[in-house]
């Protein structure tokens, strides 16, 4: 019977090794015995006495017979030229030491006549560096070849690498052994100063963090690799304001890079962003805490269409809620979430809710048939130069919406309500501000007289929310300018959308009172971040893309605070988490309420403006225009 095609590929894959091996181990017999001649003739200045040509012959079976006998027992006969690394050579010189140990020992045993000591320690030393040699060139010469065609090949991006750590090697390790990976490697930049002057891989360590500008215009180096583990932003913002005037671009290795069992690769280098930048540590939440509050609760989410609450139906989804509801006016991204969180958790309970908040005979419907144990009410008009034309709108929605759920939340039995507030509504200049101050204040109204324990959460900007600076400032660079900035002193207080949605969870599920504050660090110049989104983008702010000041907008401000005078006065700290306590609604605050309803359904922006003043002394609108929509 013939052979199949496919036994005697098997069969030649299985021969193949063996053949390396084989020829390995002939290789290195040559190399043991022409290392041990060459021993002798250098001992003996060229010339062989005749003594010792008899002695060769006798010590050189047995010491090929050890050697080689170390090599298969340490599995050196079985080499990957690809992937040798240095553990691969600590084996090697310990198997020719232990074999060198072995000979000596059995030549004593059986009293053959020593050769000279010299002979047997140049004899180690040229047989292990020729064994070496012979293992490591391919290697070598193969990421030589890689790296010379990558920095003649087109669209290669000659590249620096910011610290010459553990991080730096791996990642310099993963890019020279990459045939596919865009970047030539030039050096690296470490501020340690006993690293400078050496090399890494074959890479130079040019010098200190503060020589990038040169070493970018010298080298031509488009392209710079942070590889230093949770670099801090500070350091971050010093690299981006050194290469402010250099078109480079920027990536950045993981945070969790410490643990990834010190393994990296070149897939897990991520763009520089506006995160990166955020004047704090990144916040760390404990999720067994998280997890307690929300296991084995049904939970209602309204706006959860929207940025913030989007992200709190996904943060709350991982922790096994009993239910989820999502409700919400927008009914494309609606469906896109929930569809989301079906396919991530298929034996989740999700509801999608369509519907207005506006309308209190559905929020009770919902509610009732629902029973929601927490609520999340994320629902709002948030968008203040929009408020300052529609007045009424965020008033309809901010404040009578949230009265509306509140109701229901009341009425339900619902354990624990959560408003997402802002910092616009201390000290408000705009209505969107304003329209958050009294939702605070009815929700304090309502929690009065009702079992449920209410909770308004405030924070400030959160980076990357849909209608924020971050993406108006990408759509922008991506144009090609000009990026707009409404005042150069202008400063806001940033949050990352899951360090926002995990404190708004842990401080409004934990039970610690009745108005949190989360702690954002220093508050961001609004000008640096769109200067250092430029920088990240690979382009230079003013030359290649112009930063252009309009002035501030109808009810913005340079600057917001996070508490007010009576506030601060009262206020206790938990981690992130501040607790104050405002003071209460004035007695006659339902029929100022209603006049100020009244206005809002009528379309009196003056009437609606006027009342916000008569309910919150502190709100300075710029003006009060005299206007009645029909």
């Amino acid at each position: 019977m013939a052979e199949r095609p496919w036994v005697r590929v098997m069969g030649s894959q299985r021969r193949s090794p063996r053949l390396r091996s084989l020829l390995m181990l002939l290789l290195d017999a040559a190399i043991t015995a022409g290392s041990l001649f060459f021993a002798v003739l250098l001992r003996f200045d060229g010339e062989l006495p005749a003594r010792w040509q008899l002695a060769l012959e006798h010590r050189l079976p047995l010491l090929l017979a050890v050697r080689l006998a170390t090599l298969v027992w340490f599995g050196l006969h079985r080499w990957s030229f690809r992937n040798s690394s240095l553990n691969e050579a600590g084996r090697l010189v310990l198997a020719n030491m232990i074999g060198t140990i072995v000979f000596e020992a059995i030549r004593s045993f059986f009293y053959f006549e020593p050769l000279p000591r010299s002979v047997i320690a140049i004899e180690f030393l040229f047989t292990t560096a020729l064994m070496g040699a012979h293992r490591f060139a391919p290697r070598m010469t193969r990421l030589w070849y890689l790296d010379q065609r990558r920095s003649r090949a087109r669209g290669t991006k000659r590249t620096i690498i910011v610290g010459a750590g553990a991080a730096g090697d791996l990642l310099l390790r993963d890019l020279l052994r990459n045939p596919g990976s865009p970047w030539h490697v030039v050096g690296f930049v470490d501020d340690d100063p006993a690293k400078r002057r050496t090399s890494l891989n074959g890479k130079p360590v040019f010098g200190p963090i503060d020589a990038l500008p040169a070493l970018v215009t010298k080298h031509r180096v488009t392209q710079v690799l942070i590889a230093i583990p949770r670099l801090a932003p500070e350091r971050i913002r010093h690299i981006l304001g050194l290469c402010k005037q250099r078109s480079v671009s920027f990536k950045i290795i993981p945070a969790s890079f410490a643990y990834l069992d010190r393994k990296i690769t070149t897939a897990m280098l991520h763009d520089l962003s506006p995160e990166h930048l955020l004047p704090r540590d990144e916040i760390s939440f404990d999720q067994k805490e998280v997890h307690r509050l929300v296991a084995g609760r049904r939970i209602l989410v309204t706006g959860s269409a929207g940025s913030i609450g989007s992200e709190i139906a996904r943060q709350v989804a991982e922790h096994a809620p009993a239910s989820l509801v999502l409700l919400d006016i927008n009914e494309n991204e609606l469906y896109f979430l929930v569809r989301q969180l079906q396919e991530r958790y298929p034996k989740l309970p999700v509801s999608a809710i369509v519907a207005d908040i506006r309308d209190l005979d559905r929020l009770m419907r919902v509610g009732r048939e629902h029973a929601p144990q927490y609520v999340f009410h994320a629902a709002a008009h948030k968008h203040v130069p929009l408020m300052e034309d529609s007045p009424e709108e965020a008033i309809k929605n901010n404040v009578f919406g949230t009265r509306n759920v509140a109701r229901m939340a009341d009425a339900c039995g619902v354990e624990r309500f959560v408003l997402i507030s802002t910092d616009k509504a201390v000290h408000p200049s705009s209505v969107m501000g304003a329209s958050k101050r009294l939702a605070e204040m009815v929700i304090r109204d309502i929690a009065a007289r009702s079992r449920t324990a209410f909770t308004a959460v405030r924070f400030g900007n959160v980076l990357g929310s849909a209608g924020s600076v971050v993406p108006l400032f990408k759509q922008q660079i991506q144009r090609g300018g000009p990026v707009t900035v409404t005042h150069p002193d202008c400063t806001r207080y940033f949050m990352t959308i899951p360090e926002a949605v995990g404190l708004v969870v842990l401080a409004g599920l934990g039970g610690y009172g009745e108005l949190c504050i989360l702690d954002m660090g220093t508050p961001v110049r609004i000008a640096e971040l769109a200067s250092s989104m430029i920088t990240m983008a690979g382009l230079v702010p003013d030359k290649d893309i112009a930063i252009v000041y309009t002035g501030l907008r109808p009810g913005e401000k340079l600057e917001e605070t996070l508490l007010s005078e009576e506030e601060e006065r009262t206020q206790q700290v938990r981690n992130r988490i501040k607790v104050a306590h405002s003071p209460s609604p004035p007695l006659d605050f339902q029929a100022r309420l209603e006049r100020l309803g009244r206005a809002a359904w009528n379309g009196d922006v003056l009437g609606v403006k006027l009342a916000l003043r008569d309910l919150i002394p502190t709100y300075t609108p710029e003006k009060l225009v005299v206007s009645k929509r029909s």
